[in-house]
């Protein structure tokens, strides 16, 4: 194969993703390129929300829990 054909595979199937799905469904492409870009901004968002979360829920939980001494560490 030559470059130019390797090339044009690439572009084709890989870096026109949004202008296909635009097509396809027929709605505006920067509408397509926004939502993807907001999708990832979310799911980055979620999860970091979600580690604070539970480590805010780990810090109360050790607030209210005392480790009690045990008979072996006497």
């Amino acid at each position: 194969m030559n470059l130019e054909k390797i090339r044009y595979f690439f572009v084709k199937h890989g870096f026109n993703v949004s202008t296909r799905l635009a097509d396809k469904s027929g709605i505006p492409v920067n509408n397509v390129r926004l939502f993807f870009i907001y999708a990832s901004f979310v799911t980055l968002g979620a999860s970091f929300i979600l580690y604070l979360l539970l480590a805010f829920a780990l810090r109360i939980k050790d607030l209210f829990y005392k480790k009690r001494p045990s008979v072996f560490d006497l």
